[in-house]
């Protein structure tokens, strides 16, 4: 169950990649979310259901850049879960 507030989005809509990460291991290129999706460095993921969503990230040459964003955010956000999971 989500401890944040606002709840995170769950897997069925669509804003689900917006949930906190609670485990991020950049170094495989995933992170699992609050919602329980695993989501790729390369922006497909897998639903709590097994159904896969495909890549849908920026362009090429954006890619690098982006997802450098995205993992040091993900570091970050998952610090701030860690607090919220052990209350």
């Amino acid at each position: 169950m989500c401890c944040h507030q606002p709840p995170c989005p769950s897997s069925n809509e669509s804003d689900r990649e917006a949930a906190h990460p609670v485990a991020s291991y950049p170094e495989q290129g995933w992170s699992l979310l609050c919602n329980g999706i695993v989501l790729f460095e390369d922006t497909g993921g897998l639903l709590p259901d097994g159904r896969s969503i495909p890549p849908h990230g920026p362009a090429v040459e954006l890619a690098g850049r982006t997802a450098a964003a995205v993992r040091s955010y993900r570091r970050r956000a998952g610090r701030a879960q860690a607090r919220c999971v052990s209350r």
